[in-house]
């Protein structure tokens, strides 16, 4: 296939005085990086003060990417799905402290029953694998998905280690959210009712069927060979234990089995289930006004400053430390969010929180600056943090906002 060239003339979107430098690192993107679509934004002290677009959300029909163009961010929906949590503490329905089982007394089997929403948020529990394997039609009967969660076994003592709870951690908050919310919605209604729709934003957890697909950008995924040659972008340490259908690392990453090939997130029928860690529909936009409404203080959400303190704290770090014992990288995680860690530095210091999704999407948080920051693309690469595009974008603004 011939390679595709996106031009300045393809770049749309404006960019506050000041804030150039971003523009052009955008652009970029696309003229030296190989960009294919993708879009940026960022607020600070709650104005928008870039909002980029360009490119092709189609490859195979070269459709402009719009204004309204939104996408798929994989894991990046998990930092969505943690601030809808974070509005049920702000309500007083959870307390990060207390025991799971305490809102969900069926989960307190098989020894998790002293595992604390905070270990569970954290990727500490051990629940990062389901034994029984999960299909579109369980995702989609939440009351089965509940009974199957609730009786799965951890696989090591809780709150000894750090293992990513890829697929996993979004079916753990959808039925937290259920239990605890006295109208017993969803993770994905609530979070349309608590902040999108206050907020005025696109973003959905389970694609609505009124949303034509000529709307959503085409996700362009790497192919699978190149994990194995490309070892600086994606360790072989994190690699080889997917090939190895029994590993701890295998079990946790490719169920849903559908989840093993990433063209079908797609499909229109993966795009509609409530998917709370990926698949989370949306655009940069919402992204970034989301979490700059938690960073710019919380008033339209009527978030309370007890909770906002939650989501800055330090992580607590498991016993035996903050490695990851799946993605063998040094990535901690606190509430459901990412935090700043060596080597991966966000933001301005450890208060920012934030997500970052397969391919390369991210958006985050930054209260110490009151900064929204969101990117997100079609065309995936193999980084799992730290991706030449996003980074380029992410250091671009923060030169811009020193120099303000």
């Amino acid at each position: 296939m011939f390679k595709i060239k996106v031009d300045a003339a393809m770049i749309h979107g404006s960019v506050e005085p000041g804030f150039e430098e971003v523009r052009a690192e955008f652009e970029k993107n696309f003229t030296e990086r190989g960009e294919l679509g993708a879009a940026c934004t960022m607020y600070h002290k709650g104005e928008k003060v870039v909002d980029l677009w360009g490119g092709y959300r189609d490859e195979k029909t070269l459709t402009p990417w719009k204004e309204d163009t939104m996408v798929l961010v994989f894991s990046t929906t998990k930092a969505l799905s943690s601030l809808a949590v974070a509005v049920a503490h702000s309500k007083g329905l959870i307390d990060y402290d207390e025991k799971v089982a305490a809102y969900w007394p069926e989960f307190a089997q098989n020894g998790k029953e002293d595992i604390t929403v905070r270990q569970l948020l954290a990727h500490q529990a051990g629940l990062c694998a389901i034994d029984k394997p999960i299909t579109l039609e369980i995702m989609s009967d939440l009351d089965r998905l509940s009974q199957i969660l609730a009786k799965q076994k951890p696989a090591w003592e809780p709150g000894t280690k750090q293992g990513y709870h890829c697929w996993n951690i979004g079916f753990y908050q959808n039925e937290l959210i259920r239990k605890v919310d006295p109208k017993h919605r969803s993770l994905g209604k609530f979070f349309q009712e608590e902040i999108a729709s206050p907020l005025g934003i696109e973003f959905y957890i389970g694609l609505p069927k009124d949303i034509p697909d000529s709307r959503i950008a085409n996700i362009k995924p790497f192919k699978k060979i190149k994990m194995l040659l490309n070892p600086s972008k994606m360790p072989l340490k994190f690699v080889l234990p997917l090939m190895n259908p029994w590993s701890l690392a295998s079990r946790a990453m490719l169920n849903p089995k559908f989840a093993n090939n990433h063209n079908n997130f797609n499909r229109r029928d993966v795009r509609s289930v409530e998917f709370g860690s990926g698949n989370g529909i949306g655009t940069a936009r919402s992204i970034a006004k989301a979490l700059s409404e938690f960073a710019a203080g919380g008033k339209k959400l009527k978030i309370r400053e007890e909770t906002l303190k939650e989501l800055e704290k330090p992580p607590q770090i498991p016993k035996e430390g903050a490695t990851d014992i799946l993605l063998k990288v040094e990535l901690p995680f606190s509430l459901g969010f990412i935090k700043p860690s060596n080597g991966f530095e966000f933001g301005t210091n450890e208060r920012t929180y934030g997500g970052f999704g397969a391919g390369g999407s991210c958006g985050f948080a930054d209260p110490e600056a009151q900064v929204g920051f969101s990117y997100v693309m079609n065309k995936m690469d193999l980084y799992i943090v730290n991706d030449p595009r996003e980074k380029t974008l992410r250091e671009a603004f923060y030169r811009c906002l020193k120099r303000l």
